[in-house]
């Protein structure tokens, strides 16, 4: 299974987000152009647990060197796909775990999961000679805080059968707790890593996430966090958006909600909407008059269920304004 997006938008922009897959895209390049010493790297700034657990080796690093291997070990990457995926990954779940925590301690709750999942992995391969390296314990805290916050989110996701490539929107707590169970299935029949995947710290990593997440949404705002907020709150809903209508049984109409923000409703915008229709969609375009106020009705005519007369009755979008 492989994430495509999800359906609930940040309310701010995720700077600290965005800054986390940029500094990991900007480390992938200074690990290329080392070249042939990438490997030296790696052994150095990588997680090799034999660094922590064997004197001969522990004995030629500082007690700050060893405890920055549990931060930068994050920041390196196995290869280009190992990059994207995990970058995808957290361009997708993470914009809105920072619209909960607020960008410093979105940035201190990541980075806590990144050392965390290197601790588990740590712990379960001692002795092991050989280091690991990439962000997905960290991304794993994060689909872990995702899980509680937005468990009734649509993730869509793409899940190739044989040479055909399937879209299915799945909610978050499915396939959050698929992924989960995989960690834990993965790592029970396996003794330490198998094919380069740390499964350790992915379970550590996404428990860590769910434990934090506890512990600090009762830490209050920092004023740097405020001012970042004021600055980065989108003033835009997507252009695109998908509604699902509903119908009441006593009329022949059907009701759905648009979402615009308050930028919008005051100063009016245009929206492409998409109605899925059994197996085909429609797509028309809508105008949101300047002044609509939240709650708010717009009428579309004939663009409701279908009559016994074989004409169709109107379709009432709810403006939200959030």
């Amino acid at each position: 299974m492989f994430p495509l997006r999800d359906t609930i938008q940040s309310q701010c922009i995720p700077v600290v987000n965005y800054a986390l897959i940029g500094l990991n895209i900007f480390c992938y390049g200074m690990q290329l152009s080392y070249g042939p010493m990438e490997e030296g790297l790696i052994f150095l700034y990588g997680l090799l647990p034999a660094r922590y657990s064997m004197p001969e080796l522990s004995m030629h690093f500082t007690i700050g060197q060893q405890f920055f291997s549990l931060i930068s070990f994050m920041f390196l990457h196995g290869g280009f796909w190992h990059l994207l995926t995990n970058m995808w990954t957290l361009y997708i779940f993470g914009d809105n775990v920072e619209d909960h925590f607020g960008s410093i301690r979105y940035l201190i709750f990541y980075l806590s999961c990144g050392m965390v999942s290197g601790l588990a992995h740590l712990l379960t391969n001692f002795y092991s000679p050989t280091p690991t390296i990439g962000a997905s314990g960290a991304i794993a805290g994060v689909m872990g805080a995702y899980f509680i916050l937005h468990p009734g989110a649509k993730i869509l996701t793409l899940i190739p059968i044989i040479i055909i490539p399937y879209f299915l929107e799945i909610p978050a707590f499915i396939y959050l707790g698929i992924w989960f169970v995989i960690q834990v299935i993965s790592a029970a029949g396996s003794n330490s890593e198998v094919g380069g995947i740390a499964w350790w710290a992915h379970i550590g990593g996404f428990i860590s996430g769910i434990i934090l997440l506890r512990i600090m949404s009762d830490m209050p705002f920092s004023e740097v966090s405020q001012k970042i907020k004021s600055k980065t709150t989108r003033r835009r809903t997507p252009h695109l958006q998908i509604i699902r209508p509903m119908s009441a049984s006593h009329d022949d109409y059907l009701y759905a909600n648009i979402y615009v923000t308050p930028y919008e409703s005051t100063h009016g915008v245009r929206k492409t909407v998409n109605i899925p229709w059994g197996f085909h969609d429609q797509l028309f375009r809508i105008t949101i008059p300047p002044g609509m106020r939240d709650g708010s009705f717009l009428r579309l005519t004939g663009q409701g269920k279908r009559l016994p007369s074989g004409m169709r009755g109107d379709l009432f979008l709810k403006v939200m304004v959030q």
